[in-house]
C-alpha cells in the first residue's frame, strides 16, 4: 500500500533567483525548466527535481573545495 501525502511539496526557492554559468539557479540549484514548471509537476516530479538539486548543491561544494585544495598546495610557505 502506497503512503498518501497529506502536505504540499514546498518550492525550494531561496530567493535568490540568480543563475550560474550552467544555467542553474544559485540559490535553489533548479534549472529555468524546473523552475517555470514548477506547479504543474507532480509530487513524484518535484521529489526527482529536489534530489537532483541536492546532487547538484554537494558537486558545487565538491568543486569549491577542490579550488580552495588546489590554492593552498600551489602556496608556498613562508621560510624564515
Amino acid at each position: 500500500m502506497e503512503q498518501i501525502e497529506i502536505f504540499e511539496i514546498p518550492s525550494p526557492c531561496k530567493g535568490i533567483c540568480q543563475v550560474n554559468n550552467r544555467g542553474y539557479c544559485k540559490g535553489c540549484y533548479r534549472s529555468r525548466e524546473e523552475r517555470f514548471a514548477w506547479n504543474t509537476l507532480t509530487d513524484q516530479q518535484k521529489r526527482k527535481v529536489i534530489a537532483l538539486c541536492q546532487q547538484r548543491y554537494k558537486r558545487y561544494l565538491a568543486s569549491k573545495k577542490q579550488q580552495s585544495d588546489e590554492y593552498s598546495s600551489s602556496q608556498t610557505p613562508f621560510e624564515f
